[in-house]
This record gives C-alpha cells, structure tokens and sequence, in this order.
C-alpha cells in the first residue's frame, strides 16, 4: 500500500488523528429525530431520575471510559505538555475500539496538580464508567491512582502500572513453561523501579512469588532497605524484595538467577554479559521501547533461550495492547466497584492458556498483540473473577462476557473493513 510508505506526520494530519465520535443507532425516517432527541428522549431521562442505575441501560456511561493525562510523561519523551501528548491519547482510544469495542476518551489536561486532576475526574463522573491513568510521571502517579481508586466506585487503572504488569506476567508463564521451571522456584531480577518496575514485582508477588526470589534494581545497583534514599516508592521495594540484604550492581544482582526483567531506560545501553552469572535456560525481557535496554542479539548470544521486548517487529512482544482493552470490557460488563489484584491475575492467566493452546515455543510465549480473540479470552477471565470476589454489580456468565466482546469487535471491524475499501479505493 502506498500509504505504508508515508511517515507518521503525513498520515496523522492527513486523517487529522485517529478517532471519532460515530452514531450507534440506526436513522431511517423523519420521526426518529423524535425518539432519539427531543421529545422522546425525555422519557429515558425521566427513567434514569426514577432510578439512577438506568443510566447504564439508556446511555453509553457504561462502555465510556476516560483517558486521563497530564503530559508529564510522554513514552520517551519526557513532559512535553497535554497537547502534544494528545496523539498518544487516541491511539490508546483506538486500540480499546478496535480490541475490545470500548469507548475511550482521550482527557489531556492542563494541569499537573494531584488534586485538581482528581477533582477534574470527580467531575466527569456522571459520564465516565472508568478510568485509564496513562503517561503520567514518577512518583506523582502513585499519589494520583490512589486517590482516585479511593474517589472513585468504578475502575481504575494505571496502564504503565498494572497492564505491563500483567502482560509481563502473562509472558513469564509461557516462558517458563518452555523452559521446564515453575514460578515458585526461580530467582527473578528486576531492574526498573518506575511505575511499570513496582506493578510488575507487585503483581510477581501477588502471583506466589516470595521475597527471596525477587530482587529489584535501578540502574545504579540493588535496592536495599538500609542502603537507599531515593523516593518512598524505591523505600518500599526495597522492603518488599530482597529479604537477604544483597547489595551490588546489576551484574551481581544477576548471580544464580533464571529471569532478568528490564523495564527501565531505552537505549541499548546494558552489554549481555552482565548476563553470565545466571542459570541455565536464562530468561530475558528487554522492555523499553523504541530501543530495548539490551538488544536482542546480545541476550541470545549471552546464553538467554527465552527473549521477550516490547517492540512489535522481533517475537514475543510483551505489549499492553494484549491487556487493557480486555481487562476494561470484563470490569465494564460486570460493571464492576474496580479493578482488583484478583482480576488482573485471571486476566494473565487467561492469557497464557490462550496462548498455550496455541503452541508455546522459544519464540511464541505470549500471544500477538493483532490476535483478536485474546480480549474476549481475557474479558472473560476478568469478568469471572470479578464476579468471584464480589465486586461485580452486573453478575454475568463469563461466555456471555467473551462473546459480547467478539460482537462488539466483529462490528467495529466492519467499520475499519470500509475505511480500509476506501483507502484502497483513493490508492487505486
């Protein structure tokens, strides 16, 4: 196609961004101008006063979500700033369309105050059925999902905190299941200590793994309660990991272990030798993006068998892509209080079947973030755990919760189907 040639800049100001708000509902005759506005719609709004909770069966609150920025920190690039965070914004709105049916709506703002954010969010309640916190810095995001998980009765979720969390999670099981190790014994390395790095040693705990299988890093060396001043995150993981006390740079971090997670700075910049000290069948995730913190080559050449990386051009892309959109479509169907630790469990679980039935491998270990059947596997699995744990307030039958999201993503794909026939249509 012509237009794979072009750049990013030429193809976003051709379509001038990404997304649109689009009729759900047919408009056939005149006198649907009187159902759908004024005066029938009057009869819906009477309904919702009569009783509160219709407003999930006579408007869209229910599959609208919010994605709230500040610009503060924007993939790689650091606060550059609401606007030009914006681009960021609606491609997530268009994967949880495109992936699981959901309604995203980009909310770059122009503030970077906790409290005002999360007034800003209290506001748009009556609207929203949950919230997407994205590409916001450390450590100010920690203090900002906590107050709104505790504002809010709806889900809540930090993508850079629990989706890589929770696809990294997903890649780990299928790693170690072709490597032949079980999670309860492996000695796991992280290095990162951001808000992807403490999702993911939350969550790696959270799944069985004790503390003195977990070790976490900066870039200057192990975190160890006693040895470090940084924020009162890195106090905390200091607190939860490394029960022995270790001390040392990476490498030495490394010694004895059989995973090494990096989540850190892009750039290529660790040498695969630091890898040396690890176990048979190392396993390897570079998770930086555009450039991985070790590149490929180097960890293959070093010894590891399993590599994963965020980037979509090399095998087992560990990208949250494979996360939110399903995670949202369980929480929202059930219309579940939030998002628990439970849920996101079943939603790595779910995953790594899926791709178990599909055939793990050394370099399939987690399935492609284009498969669209993974939302629906996962939307189920969420969806039953959060009617498991009680949060639910829409009980429903997980089957029910994967096939509605297969409709929903059959329907948006016939709308992708047309704009794609006149694509070809403009190129022809």
């Amino acid at each position: 196609m012509k237009n794979a040639q072009k750049g990013p800049i030429e193809l976003h100001r051709k379509y001038r961004g990404k997304i649109q708000i689009a009729s759900k509902v047919p408009f056939p005759a005149h006198e649907y101008l009187a159902w759908w506005y004024t005066p029938g719609v009057a009869e819906a709004c009477r309904e919702i006063v009569r009783r509160p909770e219709a407003v999930y069966e006579m408007t869209n609150k229910g599959n609208t979500i919010g994605i709230i920025n500040d610009g503060t920190r924007i993939l790689g690039l650091g606060d550059i700033g609401p606007e030009a965070g914006l681009p960021v914004m609606e491609g997530k709105a268009l994967l949880f369309k495109l992936f699981a049916g959901v309604d995203a709506l980009p909310i770059s703002l122009a503030t970077k105050d906790v409290g005002e954010i999360v007034k800003t969010v209290k506001n748009l309640e009556p609207v929203l059925g949950g919230v997407c916190l994205e590409d916001v810095e450390t450590p100010k995001c920690f203090d900002l999902y906590a107050k709104l998980e505790e504002m809010a009765s709806y889900p809540i979720w930090h993508d850079d905190r629990h989706g890589t969390a929770l696809v990294v999670l997903a890649a780990l099981y299928g790693a170690l299941k072709v490597v032949g190790k079980r999670l309860e014994d492996v000695a796991i390395v992280m290095l990162g200590a951001g808000s992807a790095g403490a999702g993911i040693v939350e969550l790696l705990l959270a799944a069985g793994v004790k503390p003195e299988q977990l070790i976490c890093c900066r870039s200057n060396g192990i975190l160890c309660v006693g040895q470090n001043e940084g924020h009162d995150v890195h106090q905390r993981l200091a607190r939860m990991t490394n029960p022995q006390r270790r001390t040392g740079d990476v490498a030495a971090a490394l010694e004895g272990a059989d995973v090494f997670i990096a989540a850190s700075k892009s750039g290529g910049w660790l040498d695969g030798s630091i890898l040396k000290g690890m176990r048979d069948d190392k396993i390897v995730f570079s998770l930086s993006n555009p450039i991985p913190e070790m590149p490929r080559e180097a960890a293959m050449k070093a010894g590891a068998r399993v590599y994963a990386t965020g980037r979509s051009d090399m095998p087992n892309q560990a990208n949250n892509v494979l996360g939110f959109p399903g995670v949202f479509r369980g929480a929202l169907d059930t219309r579940a209080d939030g998002i628990n630790t439970e849920m996101i469990l079943a939603a790595a679980r779910g995953m790594f079947e899926y791709a178990a039935e599909q055939g793990l491998s050394e370099e399939f270990i987690i399935p492609l973030g284009t498969d669209l059947e993974v939302a629906p596997r996962v939307a189920a699995a969420v969806a039953k755990a959060a009617c498991d744990t009680g949060i639910a307030r829409n009980p429903v039958k997980p089957d029910s919760v994967a096939e509605h999201t297969r409709r929903l993503i059959s329907a948006h794909q016939r709308i992708i189907a047309m704009l794609n026939a006149d694509l070809a249509s403009e190129e022809g």
